[in-house]
């Protein structure tokens, strides 16, 4: 069947670019997206001279996404990084034997910044297939997991941050790399695996917990 191995990932980005200056993000995070693919493995650290996000009492660095509804809850995380984890793993995760595509998007909107002037749910929503696509999945039962390897502040990040520290208390917005590995399986023992990488902007203000803004494009060389 055409289509029946659908990548639900950054693996495909739409044909309209959706850059972060365009949502009002400040020009040091669009430097960072653009640049984030042509850097190496960076070591998980935070950036220099960067304000961290003060922890709340009910938000823990180490809390797991809740695994209750049809698309993985957002965890009370404060920490960028281990936020972003979370978020690429529900984006690369899906099943459609139990979760309808209006299912799918309500649950992957719960993540996002209710900050209106930031939320860019364009770029997140355009990663879904069509209702017609998710249906002839769910005809193939084709349901996806993700194993996250590592993640990281992209070196330009770093860079724009420590010549400007200043600019992330605009609104405690990270550029945050991800890379991992989604398996997919479908009916009749069909199934296959994909090295995974997204750059995600994550806003984390002090004492609240992180939300995702956006999916940074992906810039060619």
């Amino acid at each position: 069947m055409q289509n029946r191995l659908f990548r639900f990932s950054i693996g495909r980005p739409p044909n309209r670019r959706i850059t972060l200056v365009a949502i009002g993000l400040a020009c040091l995070l669009a430097l960072a997206a653009a640049t984030a693919f042509l850097t190496g493995q960076e070591e998980h650290e935070a950036p220099a001279n960067a304000p961290s996000p003060t922890r709340s009492p009910t938000s823990h660095t180490k809390d797991p996404a809740a695994k209750t509804g049809p698309v993985a809850r957002p965890p009370r995380i404060s920490d960028p990084v281990q936020y972003a984890k979370a978020a690429a793993e529900m984006l690369w995760t899906y099943d459609t034997r139990t979760t309808s595509h209006d299912q799918q998007l309500a649950g992957m909107k719960a993540w996002m910044t209710k900050e209106s002037q930031y939320n860019d749910w364009a770029s997140v929503s355009a990663q879904m297939p069509d209702p017609l696509l998710w249906s002839r999945m769910a005809d193939q039962k084709q349901h996806a997991g993700a194993t996250v390897a590592e993640a990281h502040y992209p070196a330009a990040f770093k860079q724009a941050l420590a010549e400007s520290p200043s600019e992330i208390t605009k609104a405690y917005i990270y550029a945050v790399t991800v890379t991992g590995k989604q398996t997919i399986t479908w009916s009749k023992h069909g199934g296959g695996a994909e090295e995974r990488s997204i750059i995600l902007a994550v806003q984390c203000r002090p004492s609240h917990a992180c939300s995702l803004v956006a999916i940074a494009p992906r810039i060619a060389p």
